[in-house]
Protein backbone atom coordinates (compact mmCIF):
# COMPACT_ATOMS: atom_id res chain seq x y z
CA UNK A 1 0.00 0.00 0.00
CA UNK A 2 1.55 3.17 -1.02
CA UNK A 3 2.13 6.29 1.46
CA UNK A 4 -0.51 8.24 -0.53
CA UNK A 5 -3.43 6.38 0.06
CA UNK A 6 -2.87 5.97 4.08
CA UNK A 7 -5.04 8.00 6.32
CA UNK A 8 -5.08 8.56 10.16
CA UNK A 9 -9.04 7.64 11.04
CA UNK A 10 -9.35 11.53 12.02
CA UNK A 11 -7.93 12.46 8.49
CA UNK A 12 -11.13 9.98 6.88
CA UNK A 13 -13.63 11.61 9.44
CA UNK A 14 -12.92 14.85 8.22
CA UNK A 15 -12.66 13.44 4.49
CA UNK A 16 -16.31 12.18 4.92
CA UNK A 17 -17.22 15.04 6.48
CA UNK A 18 -16.61 17.70 3.91
CA UNK A 19 -17.87 15.00 1.44
CA UNK A 20 -20.96 15.00 2.70
CA UNK A 21 -21.26 18.53 3.85
CA UNK A 22 -21.18 17.75 7.39
CA UNK A 23 -18.77 20.31 8.87
CA UNK A 24 -21.03 23.50 9.24
CA UNK A 25 -23.76 21.15 11.12
CA UNK A 26 -21.14 19.58 13.35
CA UNK A 27 -19.65 23.22 13.87
CA UNK A 28 -23.22 24.12 14.78
CA UNK A 29 -24.02 21.79 17.47
CA UNK A 30 -20.95 22.26 18.67
CA UNK A 31 -21.71 25.92 19.32
CA UNK A 32 -25.45 25.20 20.76
CA UNK A 33 -23.56 22.74 23.33
CA UNK A 34 -20.85 25.43 24.35
CA UNK A 35 -24.21 27.77 24.98
CA UNK A 36 -24.02 27.29 29.10
CA UNK A 37 -20.17 27.33 29.53
CA UNK A 38 -19.83 30.34 27.04
CA UNK A 39 -23.10 32.32 28.16
CA UNK A 40 -22.90 30.91 31.81
CA UNK A 41 -25.68 29.12 33.83
CA UNK A 42 -28.12 32.03 34.15
CA UNK A 43 -28.64 32.65 31.11
CA UNK A 44 -28.76 29.12 29.74
CA UNK A 45 -31.38 28.09 32.57
CA UNK A 46 -33.37 30.54 31.10
CA UNK A 47 -33.24 29.64 27.39
CA UNK A 48 -35.54 27.53 26.15
CA UNK A 49 -34.43 26.73 22.83
CA UNK A 50 -31.12 27.34 20.57
CA UNK A 51 -31.48 26.60 16.97
CA UNK A 52 -29.14 27.79 14.24
CA UNK A 53 -30.20 28.61 10.46
CA UNK A 54 -28.31 29.75 7.38
CA UNK A 55 -25.57 31.25 10.50
CA UNK A 56 -28.24 32.67 12.26
CA UNK A 57 -28.14 32.07 15.77
CA UNK A 58 -32.35 31.80 16.86
CA UNK A 59 -32.42 31.94 21.23
CA UNK A 60 -35.64 31.76 23.08
CA UNK A 61 -35.78 32.97 25.75
CA UNK A 62 -38.61 32.63 29.03
CA UNK A 63 -37.57 36.08 30.55
CA UNK A 64 -38.08 39.72 28.98
CA UNK A 65 -35.64 41.25 31.24
CA UNK A 66 -33.27 38.50 30.14
CA UNK A 67 -33.89 39.22 26.25
CA UNK A 68 -33.51 43.15 26.05
CA UNK A 69 -30.54 42.96 28.24
CA UNK A 70 -29.06 40.41 25.49
CA UNK A 71 -30.20 42.22 22.81
CA UNK A 72 -27.78 44.88 23.40
CA UNK A 73 -25.04 42.64 23.58
CA UNK A 74 -25.84 40.90 20.15
CA UNK A 75 -22.27 41.73 18.61
CA UNK A 76 -20.85 40.54 21.45
CA UNK A 77 -22.14 37.10 21.52
CA UNK A 78 -21.38 36.69 17.79
CA UNK A 79 -17.86 37.51 18.61
CA UNK A 80 -17.30 34.89 21.68
CA UNK A 81 -19.04 32.09 20.51
CA UNK A 82 -17.44 32.33 16.82
CA UNK A 83 -14.29 32.80 19.06
CA UNK A 84 -15.05 29.47 20.79
CA UNK A 85 -15.68 27.51 17.46
CA UNK A 86 -12.42 28.51 16.11
CA UNK A 87 -14.40 30.90 12.91
CA UNK A 88 -17.59 31.70 12.11
CA UNK A 89 -20.37 30.35 12.35
CA UNK A 90 -22.65 32.53 13.18
CA UNK A 91 -23.44 36.32 11.80
CA UNK A 92 -26.62 37.00 13.53
CA UNK A 93 -28.43 36.68 16.47
CA UNK A 94 -32.22 36.48 17.03
CA UNK A 95 -33.51 36.57 20.65
CA UNK A 96 -37.16 35.49 21.01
Amino acid sequence: MSKHNEYTIKEAIENLLKAFKLNDKLDEKKLIASWEEVMGKMIANHTTDIIIRNKQLIVTLDSSALRNELALAKTKIIKILNEKAGKEVITEVVLR
